[in-house]
C-alpha cells in the first residue's frame, strides 16, 4: 500500500497535506510500479486471495494513471480555449 500511494504522488496524483504542488516524477513512477510487480511476481503462491487481489487492482490502476500522465505531458500545454472544449 505504501509503494501504491508513492507511485500516486510520483505521478502528481496524490498531494501531501499542507504542501504545495508535487513535482510528477514519472521515471520515479514507473520504477516504482515496476517494483510492485516485481513483488506480485517473488510472492506468487504465497499470497491470499485478497492480497492477489489488492495487488493486481493497484497495478492495473497505476498503469492507468501512468499512461493518462505520460499522454498529458506529451500534448503539452493546452490553450484556455481549446481546454473547455472537451
Amino acid at each position: 500500500a505504501s509503494l501504491y500511494m508513492s507511485a500516486l504522488m510520483q505521478l502528481g496524483l496524490l498531494r501531501e497535506e499542507g504542501g504545495g504542488g508535487t513535482p510528477v516524477d514519472i521515471v520515479g513512477a514507473r520504477q516504482t510500479i515496476d517494483t510492485i510487480e516485481l513483488l506480485g511476481e517473488k510472492t506468487k503462491g504465497n499470497l491470499t486471495a485478497a492480497e492477489e487481489g489488492f495487488i493486481q487492482n493497484c497495478l492495473y490502476e497505476l498503469r492507468m494513471a501512468y499512461v493518462e500522465v505520460t499522454n498529458a505531458i506529451s500534448r503539452g500545454p493546452q490553450p484556455p480555449e481549446a481546454a473547455g472544449k472537451r
